[in-house]
């Protein structure tokens, strides 16, 4: 089930807002009336939907929508009356926000949630698959270092340094990263 907060100034809207959540997989809705509330319920849960309805009591709700597009992995949409949708858009799209004018069209609603949930996890993917490139990237080039340093201080060909590396690894039960910083460690200098 996915999780869902919604954010309004009065419990009459939040209703309103979790209805249009009904029958799309969604577990009950997490409700907040203030964004000091809503601050303290997302650091303790992890959202595919943050659902502002603007304005809300504190602000007009935008740069709360900014802030939650850049500091969670939620899907972020903002619900503001017809007469604010452009200048709503065009302060918070450039951050991800989704903006929808009242009265809400639920339909395309639920199709641009989904849309944007579907991005985000593929774009976390890829910020997963990125850095474990880039971690092993890194260990290819420290074994690199530690068989070159191999090779000018033991007179090693780079088959013997590659293997002296991967056999000291197997034996000590540890990974060939370790082993060539130890290795750079010892001959460094």
């Amino acid at each position: 089930m996915k999780k869902a907060l919604i954010i309004s100034k009065t419990e009459a809207s939040i209703k309103a807002a979790a209805s249009l959540l009904d029958g799309g997989g969604w577990d009950e809705p997490i409700c907040a009336l203030s964004i000091s509330d809503a601050e303290r319920k997302i650091s303790e849960n992890d959202f595919q939907l943050i659902l502002i309805n603007a304005p809300l009591n504190e602000e007009n709700g935008l740069s709360f929508a900014c802030k939650c597009a850049r500091r969670t992995k939620a899907c972020v949409a903002l619900v503001v009356r017809k007469d604010k949708y452009l200048d709503a858009f065009d302060m918070v799209s450039e951050h991800g926000v989704i903006v929808i004018s009242k009265p809400v069209n639920v339909r395309l609603f639920k199709n641009l949630v989904e849309f944007s949930i579907a991005y985000r996890e593929r774009l976390t993917e890829s910020a997963v698959e990125a850095e474990k490139l880039k971690n092993e990237l890194e260990e290819v080039k420290v074994v690199n270092r530690a068989k070159l340093l191999l090779m000018q201080c033991l007179s090693m060909s780079e088959t013997q340094a590659h293997r002296y590396i991967e056999k000291q690894a197997m034996n000590r039960r540890t990974s060939k990263l370790k082993i060539a910083k130890q290795v750079i460690r010892t001959y460094q200098n």
